[in-house]
């Protein structure tokens, strides 16, 4: 099968807020008052956990339908731990991004509790962003 290519552009004017229009839907990153935005979106950080749960919920729907699970429902919580003084330019020890990612899930199918963490599993290893966070991806960037 051949790589598919997945672009986003934003863009962002004066203060905190990003904008992007992406396949016709409208999203806004933002920061809290406290931190300088005017809190009318997520910030780009709980978009990252958002979208890790997300893409985890869609591959298991996938695979649900692959395997003949009816699969009634599915809720993820997800708890990342970081410590903000690289972002804010201060020096630190610790690496800029999140320390640890947690990710929690209640599965509502047919299922034992091992039927469903070996479920949980398999879907992690087929997610996309999972397997982004887990492992090293090259990151390129420069200016245009």
């Amino acid at each position: 099968m051949a790589n598919k290519t997945i672009s986003v552009s934003t863009s962002m004017l004066a203060g905190a807020k990003v904008t992007s229009d992406i396949r016709g839907h409208k999203l806004t990153i933002d920061q809290p008052q406290p931190a300088g935005g005017t809190d009318e979106g997520p910030t780009p950080l709980e978009y990252f956990l958002f979208s890790l749960a997300g893409c985890i919920q869609s591959i298991a729907r996938i695979a649900a339908t692959q395997q003949k699970i009816e699969m009634r429902g599915m809720e993820i919580s997800v708890d990342a731990e970081l410590n903000p003084a690289g972002l804010l330019g201060k020096d630190t020890e610790d690496r800029v991004g999140f320390q640890t990612i947690t990710v929690k899930a209640q599965i509502d199918a047919d299922l034992t509790k091992a039927e469903k963490a070996e479920f949980l599993d398999a879907v992690c290893e087929r997610c996309p962003l999972h397997d982004n966070i887990r492992l090293e991806t090259a990151v390129n960037h420069s200016m245009t």
